[in-house]
């Protein structure tokens, strides 16, 4: 698959290359796996890029790996290192004379190789950066640990990069034009496949693509195939992020992703009490849940919601840790039935997300949420208001617009400004949005 968008995020690499050349640049690059920090950390702009990847190895060993790539792109002789930190200063001498950048790719990992290189490369880049031109981009996948390195104030490159870039999935008008220049006759339903199970993640789009699955069925059809590398997938991601303590954190996501919003239907499901410091190091930390209140409550309601961020993830827990033993036991075809069966309804939960997204993307709003009562019987899907000019409009969201009924949203919104003081005296504009709106 060709490269897509990522505009913005090129003109701010491109801009610390320029910067370079008068000074060095420390740029980190953070993403969830898989976003396309790689692919798009090489588009920097510049001619001359070495690409380092932290593996898992002994720290001579990659000084080797390291040494191999600066004589292969500057064509001169670096010589033997057996310290990482000793090589980054020679290099960044190097770059007086001659300006290129260095990517150092899963920097976290150099916690697995030498905890002690984050404060010796912090030492030759106080020392040397200022004479430099060495345009660096860091980039990791883990968000606990690269927030520690270079948020935390006690950490040795804490404040060191002058630039922070958060590379998030592809917006909604991307993936269409991603999907037209493969199905060009594509369907709304699968262009709602797409969204659901990839949630916009540039190598599950790439995976599905490259392989011609590029409508609902043959989608589907791949994520349950005997080399699918989708049944894994989240399992690989998230038991390094959460360590030992995995086990809870997993039973927690699938609580939610099974549909139990509240943290009391949490701890009912589990039996478990006192989960409140796990559900603040999911949102704040790990940065793959988000409580919700209904629009303009109090951030401190007891109506809050909890919510998995990444599409993928819900579908993950949904159908592949869910039904883990028929993967186990080799049942793949069982479990594409189980999909198939319970596939629109989880779908049906991802078209209001594309649609929120998709509303917030149109930078016409200053506040998107939704409604629900404490008892949950009175619930609005999507409630979109622009404060500044007084307007509001609050939608319905169904895969049909025959299902919709206009009369039933005007009661609910009703009862909704008896309590909602806020939207009172707001022109609303009241609608539904489904399949063909997308």
């Amino acid at each position: 698959m060709k490269f897509y968008d990522r505009k913005e995020e090129i003109a701010l690499l491109e801009r610390s290359v320029k910067q370079s050349r008068e000074q060095s640049r420390m740029t980190v690059l953070v993403g969830r796996r898989r976003i396309g920090k790689t692919e798009l950390a090489k588009r920097c702009g510049d001619s001359l890029v070495l690409y380092f990847f932290v593996a898992r190895k002994a720290e001579s060993l990659l000084c080797d790996d390291f040494v191999r790539e600066a004589e292969a792109k500057l064509g001169i002789p670096i010589g033997h290192f057996t310290s990482v930190a000793t090589l980054f200063g020679y290099l960044l001498q190097l770059s007086a004379q001659r300006p290129f950048t260095i990517i150092m790719d899963e920097f976290q990992d150099f916690y697995r190789v030498n905890p002690a290189v984050f404060s010796e490369i912090q030492n030759q880049w106080d020392r040397y950066k200022d004479q430099g031109h060495l345009n660096l981009i860091i980039s990791g996948s883990i968000f606990t640990m690269m927030k520690h390195i270079f948020e935390d104030s006690k950490e040795p490159l804490f404040s060191r990069a002058q630039k922070k870039i958060t590379v998030l999935p592809f917006k909604t008008v991307v993936l269409k034009t991603i999907l037209k220049d493969h199905n060009p006759h594509y369907t709304p339903d699968d262009l709602l496949t797409l969204y659901a199970i990839t949630g916009g993640v540039a190598w599950y789009v790439t995976l599905l693509m490259d392989d011609g699955h590029c409508d609902r069925e043959s989608m589907l059809a791949a994520l349950t195939a005997r080399d699918s590398l989708f049944i894994n997938e989240g399992q690989n991601m998230l038991v390094e992020e959460f360590g030992k303590e995995y086990t809870t954190y997993f039973s927690i996501l699938s609580c939610i992703a099974d549909g139990l919003y509240s943290r009391g239907e949490i701890e009912n499901r589990l039996n478990m009490t006192n989960l409140g410091s796990y559900l603040k190091r999911l949102e704040n930390d790990f940065l793959l849940i988000k409580r919700h209140v209904p629009v303009f409550e109090n951030a401190s309601s007891k109506k809050t919601r909890y919510e998995l961020n990444d599409n993928f993830l819900i579908l993950w827990f949904r159908f592949f840790y869910k039904y883990q033993a028929m993967v186990e036991n080799d049942a793949l075809g069982q479990l594409a039935r189980i999909v198939a069966r319970d596939f629109d309804q989880f779908s049906g939960l991802c078209l209001e997300r594309y649609f929120r997204q998709k509303l917030r993307e149109s930078g016409r709003y200053t506040r998107i949420g939704g409604y629900w009562n404490r008892s949950g019987e009175n619930e609005i899907d999507i409630v979109a208001v622009n404060e500044i000019d007084g307007v509001a409009d609050i939608f319905e969201v169904k895969r049909h617009r025959s299902r919709y009924d206009e009369k039933l949203l005007q009661d609910k919104v009703a009862e909704m400004l008896k309590t909602c003081k806020p939207l009172q005296g707001m022109k609303i504009t009241l609608g539904c949005l489904s399949l063909e709106d997308m």
